[in-house]
């Protein structure tokens, strides 16, 4: 039942204060109209006696409480969702960028999902390959996993983004996979570079875009997030896809959510953060996942840029928390122009071990994702050394080893933004850079994997 009331008290920043109100629910979508017949969205987030706080999702610059009212709907704040969604592009709020035809929608659903119970979950074991040898071969992404990329200031997490997007797919002729981008808080310079992107890569053909500016409202910024999940929930869960989730800056949308707790006068917890942040981030990551009895799944990628590389900050912090492993890019790596830039000895993925080996991807790709990050990191101890004491204090097995890091930077992991490598070439190209090593050095390979994959012509006897 729509309910409307003039008793508009005062205004600070998104917020509107209404008096006199009755029937209000928490959530419900509310409709300002302005004395000039002007139309805003809000919603309400409390309530204390005949008394209703109202988040506006355009900000309440310009509204006169004198001539103007407030209705509200009886309803949550839905989104209309259909099939035909993908290819499309939207804003924060889902409404058409595009200037194509309106979407007809199959239905409206609340925006305000729930995480997914963990009793109706389904163990995520299956892989999804990204393309990027640095994440299929070494940190895994599996169906329903969230696997955040922590970031910094000026480093190419958005060039990394556009890449997973185009070209994640799941393994099988028969499967259905979609991406859902949700961007916050970003510049026009990023939009326009990933709709650019999205179009002449023809990676839009597959995906759902929702685009929120740097200039729009902090609240249309906290609703973005949430529109690209329902989407997703749509397509997955009704539609049986695999439907990967992008959201590129999750720092912008903790920053929004303190805006707002300051402009309510709310306690602040670390940083000037709301207490209620762990709370609110879990709610948007725990809607990833497999069901059982669905076919479809919701992976996700939250993506956040540390501020000032600090992942001890609340955001990193939190995440790391809540999510399975993290990617970890490398300011160090991206200074000597390899990319994309992730630092494979400090990322995890902690469901990996589930979504690799024989049926998945290859037999021998636990061994010798092993066997890399062992002779890796061993390289890199030794450049360490190198640099202190001088090469004459390496022995020839370390040379080898520093040999190897060197050529596993420049030829595995600076695979560049447009090469699009699958989980077979990932696994031939390490190979070959462990022909590299005395071949007794493979102590982490099954013998008979060796004796399978080993290339031969450029190896050299045991």
């Amino acid at each position: 039942m729509i309910k409307s009331f003039r008793n508009l008290s005062k205004a600070a920043g998104p917020l509107l204060e209404v008096q006199g109100v009755e029937g209000a629910a928490y959530d419900e979508l509310v409709e300002v109209i302005l004395a000039s017949g002007q139309k805003r969205r809000g919603q309400v987030i409390e309530i204390h006696e005949d008394k209703a706080l109202i988040e506006v999702f355009e900000g309440t610059a310009g509204i006169v409480p004198e001539g103007s009212k407030v209705r509200f709907m009886g309803k949550p704040f839905t989104l209309d969702v259909s099939e035909t969604m993908i290819g499309r592009i939207f804003d924060g709020l889902g409404r058409p960028m595009d200037n194509d035809t309106p979407i007809v929608p199959e239905k409206q659903l609340d925006i305000n999902g729930e995480a997914l119970n963990p009793i109706v979950r389904n163990y995520p074991d299956e892989f999804i390959q990204t393309g990027i040898s640095s994440i299929d071969q070494l940190n895994t992404l599996v169906r329903g996993q969230k696997l955040p990329i922590f970031s910094e200031a000026g480093l190419p997490h958005k060039e990394l983004a556009a890449q997973i997007a185009r070209q994640a797919k799941v393994l099988g002729d028969e499967e259905r996979f979609a991406v859902v981008f949700g961007a916050l808080g970003i510049t026009f310079e990023e939009a326009d570079f990933f709709i650019r992107e999205f179009r002449e890569t023809g990676a839009l053909e597959h995906s759902i875009l929702f685009l929120n500016l740097a200039s729009d409202p902090p609240m249309e910024r906290i609703a973005t997030p949430k529109m690209a999940l329902t989407a997703a929930e749509f397509l997955a869960f009704e539609k049986d896809m695999h439907v990967l989730v992008i959201l590129n800056d999750m720092t912008n949308y903790c920053e929004a959510l303190r805006e707002i707790s300051a402009a309510r006068r709310e306690i602040p917890g670390r940083r000037g953060y709301p207490g209620y942040l762990y709370t609110n981030l879990s709610l948007l990551y725990e809607r990833a996942g497999r069901i059982r009895g669905k076919k479809g799944s919701i992976t996700q990628i939250p993506i956040l840029t540390m501020p000032e590389g600090d992942i001890t900050h609340p955001i990193p912090d939190l995440t790391g928390y809540i999510t399975e492993g993290q990617l970890l890019l490398s300011r160090e790596l991206a200074d000597k122009h390899i990319h994309p830039p992730i630092d494979v000895l400090t990322s995890l993925s902690r469901l990996k071990d589930k979504g690799i080996g024989k049926g998945r991807t290859r037999e021998d790709h636990a061994d010798v994702m092993n066997q890399v990050f062992a002779a890796y990191a061993l390289g890199k101890n030794a450049k360490e050394l190198m640099a202190v004491l001088g090469e004459g204090a390496l022995s020839e097995l370390d040379r080898d080893y520093t040999r190897f890091a060197e050529a596993f930077e420049q030829r595995f992991l600076n695979q560049g933004y447009y090469e699009n490598r699958s989980i077979i070439d990932s696994l031939t190209l390490s190979w070959e850079l462990l022909t590299l090593l005395p071949k007794g050095e493979l102590k982490r390979i099954d013998e008979d994997y060796i004796k399978k994959y080993y290339p031969e012509k450029t190896g050299e006897t045991p």
